[in-house]
């Protein structure tokens, strides 16, 4: 059985500024340092093979034919006509094993890659797909003036849901991030699942780096500015700060998307930074005094753990993978219902001192999530799935 198995990633993402796309990345960073080879196909400004030591990756360039999924991402109806060429560098390649990210463009010729050729296949669960589209599909019926879209809208989710659930069906073994998901999968594709956490790079991301000195609460959002994000909560929760007499804030909100123009006309207090990345992000959070996470679609929170690693108490609903990143009461809050959001956040802005608590306890969580033990745990699962391949190939 070999230690260290080649690995064919699949990615939705790479180069975009996402969790698919920064799980993706460390993973090849890891890869890299720990010599061991892995090959990574994702989409590009161009297509081009790239080789750095162990690393070895495949970029194709998506065409404008197919739809945008996202500000910076797409899914190309016609991906399909690089197959000859992906098989011939996974041949070469000769992967133990391929993993995939999720049912993208992508996903789709790496999962007729591994079928083609034999290989068998791990698929990790990123993003609520069939949450994302019930978001999105009652964005748009309200768009068309329909009043009473749930039966739609729950009509896509569960529609979505079973398409996704097919798709993962194909794997041998499945990952997924927290365990509600892990649980769901098991029941719904009845394949063996393993918790697959994320990471966070302390050495960035910490309170080392704070420079503002102002005495006001600045209040931090990451992330895309998209319906299914739910950030029109910060608005919401903005004016009942006020309402409440918690004249002192400041939202900073870090990112891009379709919602941002409706969060500038709506709110008072709020600086919009755009996109920040590497240093520009780390001070940008460690300059925060609270962060807000009003997801119910994420399937894990990033953002959260980089949050927690630059010191500061976070705020997250209850709906998703997120509220397992919090200790309740200790590194922030899990907002049961979104009106709870604004009493939660008024207290902390009460309580500089039980800020300060709840700061050092976020760090402290965050110091024990390293990617290097996430990886390791992680090709345990890739060695144990290569090894079965050998078993049944009889080798």
């Amino acid at each position: 059985m070999r230690a260290n198995p080649r690995v064919a990633l699949f990615t939705d993402s790479y180069l975009e500024v996402n969790g698919v796309a920064h799980t993706s990345r460390q993973l090849a960073t890891h890869a890299m340092r720990s010599g061991r080879d892995l090959l990574v196909v994702h989409a590009g400004p161009q297509t081009g093979e790239v080789n750095d030591g162990s690393l070895h990756r495949l970029s194709l360039h998506r065409m404008t034919v197919g739809f945008a999924l996202d500000v910076d991402l797409r899914f190309d109806l016609l991906l399909w006509r690089y197959a000859t060429r992906v098989v011939d560098v996974v041949q070469r390649f000769k992967p133990d094993l391929i993993h995939l990210t999720g049912p993208s463009d992508i996903g789709l010729l790496g999962a007729l890659v591994a079928w083609k050729e034999r290989i068998p296949l791990i698929i990790s669960w990123h993003t609520n797909v069939h949450e994302y589209a019930r978001t999105r599909a009652a964005k748009f019926l309200a768009g068309l003036g329909i009043t009473s879209p749930n039966v739609f809208e729950s009509l896509i989710e569960r529609t979505s849901l079973d398409l996704t659930c097919l798709f993962y069906r194909s794997g041998r073994q499945l990952l997924a991030p927290n365990p509600e998901l892990c649980e769901m999968l098991r029941q719904r594709c009845r394949r063996p699942v393993s918790l697959m956490e994320r990471g966070v790079d302390t050495t960035l991301f910490t309170p080392e780096k704070r420079q503002r000195q102002e005495e006001i609460l600045n209040i931090g959002y990451v992330g895309r500015l998209s319906p299914e994000k739910n950030v029109r909560l910060l608005a919401r929760l903005e004016s009942e700060l006020l309402r409440l007499g918690c004249h002192g804030i400041r939202f900073t909100i870090i990112g891009a998307g379709s919602e941002m123009e409706w969060l500038r006309r709506s709110m008072r207090t709020a600086v919009f930074t755009g996109v920040l990345r590497g240093e520009a992000l780390a001070r940008a959070y460690a300059d925060l005094d609270l962060f807000i996470f009003p997801s119910l679609t994420d399937t894990y929170g990033n953002v959260v753990l980089e949050a927690q690693a630059s010191g500061v108490p976070v705020i997250v609903s209850s709906g998703g993978g997120p509220k397992y990143l919090i200790q309740q009461g200790r590194t922030g809050y899990i907002a049961e219902r979104e009106d709870d959001f604004a009493g939660l956040a008024s207290n902390l802005y009460r309580n500089p001192v039980q800020r300060r608590l709840m700061a050092a306890e976020a760090r402290h969580h965050a110091l024990g999530l390293s990617w290097e033990k996430i990886f390791e745990d992680l090709y345990l699962v890739y060695q144990a799935a290569a090894a079965q391949r050998e078993i049944l190939n009889g080798e």
